[in-house]
């Protein structure tokens, strides 16, 4: 937000403010982004354009330079897109992976008419879903990997939401799903494992040095096939 990475607390966005990490001295994305790295080798960084996602500019010359940077890095940028063609531009203009947010989309696109490494983030604030109604009732139209984004509890140290990452695997069993919000340590991670979680969001647990080096590099080893090195760096805002 406003070329800073934000702290974000349960998605009330004039809350955020800027980082403050145990793990960088600065807010400035490409010290976040450095800090991360040097907790883990993280694979994956998601970034949330909060300014995209409110309809007021991008930051998407902020992720080339961190694409520059880190090329072996893959980045999934949630930039407000309103629909498939806005995140296939993105995507063409090589700036990573779009991820589609279900509060910003104004339809449901066909199962073809996703970008072919689109992602789909399910937002949801409370029990309200954000977003068309027609994205939950016709999930056979969901692509391929899909995140479910509990915003309320988000930066709040409350724990993962279980039972919505469980009700939207019901929904459509193909799909690789994405637990967001609420992770507060190591226990946290397993159980999201053993629920079925393709991956997690993370960003309040390493920021706050509740998840340290030793308890990542014990987590992957004893669950080699989970996304635990998928960050949620958020740049430029850690959680939405």
């Amino acid at each position: 937000m406003d070329g800073q990475v934000v702290r974000a607390f349960g998605g009330r966005r004039d809350e955020y403010r800027p980082l403050e990490s145990a793990l960088c001295d600065s807010s400035r994305p490409e010290a976040v982004v450095e800090g991360l790295l040097a907790l883990y080798p993280f694979r994956r960084i998601y970034i949330a354009d909060l300014d995209a996602i409110l309809g007021r500019g991008n930051h998407g010359s902020v992720v080339e330079r961190l694409q520059r940077l880190h090329p072996d890095l893959e980045f999934w940028v949630d930039g407000g897109f309103s629909g498939t063609a806005a995140a296939q531009a993105w995507q063409a203009a090589g700036r990573g992976r779009p991820v589609l947010g279900s509060e910003s989309l104004a339809v449901l696109p066909e199962r073809d008419a996703w970008p072919a490494q689109g992602v789909l983030s399910l937002d949801f604030r409370g029990d309200d879903f954000l977003g068309p109604a027609t994205l939950l009732s016709h999930p056979e139209r969901w692509p391929a990997e899909v995140i479910v984004m509990t915003l309320a509890r988000v930066g709040l140290n409350a724990g993962p939401d279980l039972a919505r990452l469980a009700h939207i695997q019901r929904l459509n069993t193909a799909c690789r799903i994405y637990a967001a919000g609420g992770v507060r340590h190591v226990d946290d991670l397993a159980a999201l494992a053993r629920a079925g979680a393709a991956g997690v969001l993370l960003a309040s647990a390493l920021h706050d040095g509740r998840l340290s080096r030793p308890e990542l590099d014990a987590f992957h080893a004893a669950h080699p096939t989970s996304a635990a090195s998928d960050a949620k760096a958020s740049v430029p805002a850690p959680d939405r």
